[in-house]
């Protein structure tokens, strides 16, 4: 298990799904937890409490609207503060469909904003004292529209594929700060496919009633287009492997866009 005692980690967007589940896997290897994303007070004081019960030897939230540079580098400062990001998750995220002729013009720039330049601007912040400290993580969650296009898309899947290109020029640009026995400083990308939270299921009900009720059927029927395995991926699975991420043992695994898609990329 890798242990995580002693380090503080910035999950965005990780009041509820998959930057829940990457939040308390942290937490349970004895991480500092930097709780951000848009809830309410009860919702806040849940999750910061769950952290902390799980093994988070303090969980803290901080506010920050990635669509503002300043208000950004607000949150970063009060991480700074609060003793730095030695790990650093890029989760927030935001969709929304249409066909390109369609799409409204500030709909793509705050898409572009939250998904793509909010991920530059705290990168920024937080990675030179990583390379100062010869130990530092960064996981951008890019999503398998990071690797492979969909129609109605076009903010988001443009947003995610730059996120993977900024990725890999932080890794190259840090690949050799620290040393394998600190665990050096590492920049990767998770890429999920279809994943089960909250906000697909609506779409899997849909799909289940069609099959009299029946959820398997329902959601292999969802996925039979695009993730062959038809079998969906859970949060705290992303979780475990931005988890490994941060072990020194993967001191030379920088630079890489992981998808965890069922083979929806391998076609």
């Amino acid at each position: 298990m890798t242990d995580l005692t002693g380090k503080t980690a910035l999950v965005t967007g990780s009041v509820q799904g998959i930057g829940l589940a990457i939040a308390e896997a942290l937490a349970r290897a004895g991480a500092r937890i930097a709780v951000h994303g848009i809830a309410g007070d009860a919702q806040i004081e849940e999750v910061r409490t769950h952290l902390q019960k799980i093994g988070s030897p303090h969980a803290e939230f901080f506010h920050g609207d990635l669509r503002h540079p300043d208000r950004i580098a607000e949150l970063m400062e009060a991480v700074a503060a609060w003793g730095g990001a030695d790990i650093l998750v890029n989760n927030a995220g935001i969709q929304h469909t249409a066909p390109l002729a369609e799409m409204p013009k500030e709909t793509w720039d705050t898409i572009l904003s939250v998904n793509l330049s909010a991920a530059f601007h705290t990168m920024q912040a937080a990675m030179p004292a990583m390379a100062e400290r010869g130990y530092g993580r960064v996981i951008n969650i890019a999503s398998v529209h990071g690797l492979v296009a969909s129609k109605d898309k076009a903010p988001y899947v443009a947003a995610k594929f730059g996120l993977v290109g900024l990725s890999r020029v932080a890794a190259l640009e840090y690949a050799a700060a620290g040393d394998k026995a600190a665990g050096g400083v590492t920049v990767n990308c998770i890429c999920p496919g279809w994943t089960e939270t909250a906000i697909i299921q609506p779409q899997i009900d849909a799909r289940a009633a069609l099959h009299g009720g029946d959820r398997d059927t329902g959601i292999a029927d969802l996925l039979s287009e695009k993730q062959p395995s038809r079998r969906m991926s859970d949060p705290a699975e992303i979780g475990a492997l931005a988890l490994w991420l941060c072990a020194p043992v993967a001191h030379n695994v920088t630079g890489t866009a992981i998808p965890i898609d069922g083979g929806w990329t391998a076609q």
